[in-house]
């Protein structure tokens, strides 16, 4: 995919708040060539998070792998045990003192005001090389303006998640648009289940890939500022569903964290659910060896008004730092390790690269056979490419907070996304951006 042209200023703007932050210059990303100039091996330090679990092929193994064959382009791969903000805590104060790795984990979301804040490197030269390894909606996040700071490794697509076996008892199919899911919302809450749960304490990432899925795009330029548009058209279709569903109690209005949504799950009152790709590696969990095992099933996302299109609810990837002493030897590591799809899959992964990958025993038990990796990947496929994150959204948190409310009967589902604009334009302004009013 072509870098879009008009996010070609947006680089200029947070370029100033990336010089400003720690006074860093970029490494070249043409200073390399397979080995440092003395002749000696290129040694790349990556620090990750990925889980490393029982049954999962361990990092470590993967990257001695690339080792064996790679002598002239050595990674040491560290596993960063604790939460992803002490991670981006720790790696600001690495890269400040000058000894951070030159490759780390990032979410998508924080990749814009890491990039603002002089952590990241950018390494569009070297990106756009492997840019067909990907999907162009995960590809797109690594970008902030015309810069693209590394490359992609997992997705959280929105997917319908939906028990089978009760559907077909009601005389339902997966639905296909809103409307059908309105209506199907209807029957089943006739007979005393739910197709659908409103998750109010996951309503940042959740509403805003809905918001995506249905056709908008919360951030862009307008020449030489920010445009925030959280209340589009597509937002407003979220939010009257929504509504819809909570007016006529024919949701669940529970936490997704909670206990509600779990019990909800195992008694069968909740036989539907929008969610994020990567919850496929657990939503199921609690019912194995019950009679409801094997029963549910992964579907695409019903049309939101858009066609075929999903929204992003959450993923990473694999970001360059700044200082990095060797961004393309670097990038060629991190395209061949996102690449190792079937070795990212067994760590729960949804991978953002293309090509098939194979669906985990677990999975198959858990969904009744169905190829729910395949599934997953035309979602990945089929994320809208035009939904950059800006500097900054992590304080759109606000959005669970007015979602709650929404629940409570004291705000309306559309507030949540007033809540998203007013916040963004706000957050923009502390940042020191300059934003179209």
């Amino acid at each position: 995919m072509a870098i879009t042209p008009r996010f070609t200023r947006t680089a200029a703007i947070v370029a100033v708040g990336a010089v400003s932050a720690f006074g860093l210059a970029a490494c070249s990303s043409g200073d390399s060539g397979g080995g440092s100039a003395d002749g000696e091996p290129v040694t790349i330090e990556y620090l990750h998070r990925l889980p490393d679990g029982e049954g999962m092929t361990p990092t470590s193994e993967i990257v001695a792998r690339w080792n064996a064959d790679h002598p002239d382009i050595q990674v040491k791969a560290t596993k960063f045990d604790g939460k992803s903000s002490d991670m981006i805590l720790k790696l600001e104060t690495d890269v400040k003192a000058g000894n951070g790795p030159c490759l780390a984990q990032t979410g998508y979301s924080e990749v814009p005001q890491l990039f603002v804040k002089g952590l990241l490197q950018d390494v569009a030269d070297e990106a756009t090389k492997y840019e067909d390894d990907f999907s162009a909606g995960a590809f797109s996040a690594m970008k902030v303006g015309d810069a693209i700071v590394g490359l992609p490794q997992d997705t959280g697509p929105l997917v319908y998640f939906y028990n089978e076996a009760e559907f077909t008892a009601l005389g339902l199919d997966a639905p296909k648009t809103l409307d059908d899911l309105t209506a199907d919302s209807a029957t089943a809450t006739a007979a005393g289940k739910y197709v659908t749960a409103f998750t109010s304490d996951e309503a940042q990432n959740w509403l805003a890939g809905q918001s995506a899925a249905a056709g908008d795009t919360w951030f862009s330029t307008a020449g030489d500022e920010w445009k925030v548009d959280a209340q589009g058209a597509g937002s407003e279709r979220v939010a009257a569903f929504w509504q819809g569903l909570l007016d006529s109690k024919q949701t669940l209005a529970t936490e997704r964290w909670g206990e509600g949504f779990t019990a909800a799950l195992n008694d069968g009152s909740l036989i539907g659910h929008i969610g994020a790709a990567w919850e496929a590696g657990f939503l199921l969990d609690s019912l194995d060896g019950t009679p409801a095992e094997g029963q549910w099933r992964v579907a695409q996302l019903p049309d939101f008004g858009a066609g075929a299109m999903s929204g992003p609810d959450g993923g990473s990837g694999v970001s360059v730092m700044k200082g990095c002493e060797h961004p393309a030897e670097a990038m060629e590591f991190n395209d061949w390790f996102n690449t190792q799809v079937d070795d990212l899959a067994s760590q729960g992964l949804v991978v953002a690269a293309k090509g098939s990958v194979e669906t985990p025993e677990k999975m198959l038990r858990q969904f009744g056979g169905q190829d729910v990796l395949a599934e997953l990947a035309t979602a990945t496929e089929n994320l809208n490419p035009d939904f950059p994150y800006a500097p900054g959204f992590s304080t759109l948190s606000k959005m669970n907070e007015t979602a709650a409310a929404a629940v409570a009967g004291t705000a309306k589902v559309a507030d949540i996304f007033t809540t998203a604009q007013d916040t963004a334009v706000a957050s923009l302004k502390d940042l020191g951006l300059p934003v179209a009013e």
